[in-house]
């Protein structure tokens, strides 16, 4: 038990963070709210989300996109993260740095390489028209959305699943093939269920990541309307700012309650587990 004596150097120190929440968190967030409601519609600029076939589109659109991102980022970052940890070969410390070296790119930068691979002067659309006579252009669509938010998603889920399988214990696999266990029934009873609260807590950075991206969406987002686009194009051409910040103000609370839900989730896990 905390000392009540101590209580007030506690409090002393968490002033900052109480400060640095209230400025930079809980005011910008309210004026966003009231900002939402000032329009033509008022408050029912939020509804306009579920309502207005174009917003709704968008949303679903959205959530589609940061779903299957995240599925195919722990998917292969859950195979690379575990093989790295369990295999130290030469190059090893190499492979892990090329990797992680996305985190140095910023959106639009990885929207360049994305065009760079898939566009309409891309090696892809070069491959296929050689093998095929056609060109395969898909840098401005969806697929090419969804890889370049793969790309730059990877390099975050794979420490942390890194991170994850280095604390698994060894002897609970060879104990599951003692008992007859298949590679693939210790796979999916001994390491996913102990690489399980990794999942959820990278896997929600992952979703929230890619539900807000912006710098990629931008250079890509030509035939698609995602919701930071779409944000974007109601701020800047519409000028309807109302309507912004009310889309804004929803996609953070999206974005909020996937974080809030994984977390739960992630540290009842840790909870029981230990």
């Amino acid at each position: 038990m905390t000392d009540k004596r101590d209580t007030p150097i506690l409090a002393l120190l968490l002033l900052p963070a109480g400060v640095f929440f209230l400025a930079f968190f809980l005011l910008p967030l309210t004026r966003l709210f009231f900002i939402g409601g000032s329009g033509k519609l008022g408050y029912m600029a939020y509804a306009a989300i579920l309502t207005d076939k174009n917003y709704f589109n968008s949303l679903i659109a959205t959530l589609v996109l940061a779903t299957g991102t995240t599925a195919i980022t722990l998917i292969i970052s859950g195979i690379a993260g575990v093989f790295l940890q369990r295999n130290r070969f030469r190059g090893n410390a190499t492979l892990v740095a090329m990797l992680t070296f996305p985190l140095a790119f910023p959106g639009v930068v990885i929207g360049f390489m994305v065009i760079m691979l898939a566009g309409r002067q891309g090696l892809i659309g070069d491959i296929t028209l050689l093998l095929f006579g056609e060109k395969l252009v898909f840098a401005y669509s969806m697929a090419g959305l969804l890889m370049g938010y793969v790309y730059f998603s990877i390099p975050r889920t794979i420490l942390t699943v890194m991170a994850a399988a280095e604390k698994l214990d060894p002897k609970l696999e060879e104990a599951a093939r003692s008992l007859g266990a298949s590679p693939w029934r210790v796979v999916l009873d001994v390491i996913v269920p102990g690489l399980k609260g990794a999942f959820l807590a990278a896997g929600a950075i992952c979703f929230a990541t890619a539900v807000g991206a912006f710098g990629t969406a931008f250079t890509l987002a030509t035939r698609i309307n995602v919701l930071p686009m779409v944000i974007y194009t109601e701020f800047t051409l519409e000028a309807n700012m109302a309507m912004a910040a009310a889309l804004s103000f929803v996609l953070g609370a999206v974005t909020w309650i996937v974080l809030a839900v994984a977390r739960q989730i992630a540290g009842g896990t840790v909870a029981a587990a230990g």
